[in-house]
């Protein structure tokens, strides 16, 4: 991938997002739509961004029993997305299902553990490991279970590259140096996830909440 940026484009507002599109489209390698998104504005939404020739990333994180999520899944095929993600946390049958409903050039990846979630968040939801370990056991679940790659923060994208060669990383939450970490626990720069083996690096409110996000996209790709 010549470009592994992906700009969060997190808002219900559809103008708005076509907008942010189209002034960072030169400078990033495809857009991520999130429930925000989805939710306000649907299958047209996505055919509508789709429309600007950016790769799609549709962030739904389905999490369900596994017809359930297989039906979703092919009730999205129109839109072909080039990501979809999935909760790992539904099972490896879930997952299987996922995976065999996706379109062909649809890479299927699984949500490890949120980068908003730390140590005290997981055990607080009965998860006694730490983030860490917890993404080392869902992203073996993954690969199991025949999906692309998982979705995990930069802190352990290098683990989880070393134990799965071919596996395709996402990484979002990421910062870069001295930026502010909003609601992100586990970050690092966009450099650093890069070089650790993230094949997607998602970044939003740095490039979106910028005051030209065309010069922000820019910026952050020089560092790469």
């Amino acid at each position: 991938m010549s470009n592994p940026v992906y700009v969060a484009i997190d808002t219900p507002d559809l103008e708005h997002a076509l907008r942010l599109t189209k002034s960072v489209k030169n400078h990033v390698g495809g857009v991520k739509l999130g429930l925000e998104f989805f939710c306000a504005n649907g299958h047209h939404g996505v055919h509508e961004v789709a429309k600007l020739g950016l790769p799609i990333f549709l962030d739904l994180k389905l999490h369900d029993i596994p017809n359930t999520v297989a039906k979703a899944i092919q009730a999205l095929n129109g839109l072909a997305p080039a990501i979809l993600t999935v909760h790992a946390a539904g099972g490896r049958a879930m997952m299987e299902d996922a995976k065999a409903a996706a379109g062909q050039h649809t890479k299927v990846v699984a949500v490890t553990v949120l980068t908003s979630l730390d140590d005290h968040d997981l055990n607080r939801i009965g998860i006694a490991d730490d983030p860490h370990h917890q993404v080392e056991r869902l992203a073996a679940l993954a690969r199991e279970a025949g999906l692309d790659g998982i979705v995990c923060s930069g802190q352990e994208v290098k683990s989880a590259h070393k134990a799965w060669k071919d596996g395709f990383f996402v990484v979002p939450g990421l910062r870069q140096a001295g930026g502010k970490n909003a609601d992100q626990k586990r970050i690092v720069t966009p450099r650093q996830a890069r070089d650790d083996g993230a094949s997607v690096l998602v970044i939003g409110r740095p490039i979106t909440s910028a005051e030209i996000p065309d010069d922000a996209a820019r910026a952050i790709v020089g560092t790469l």
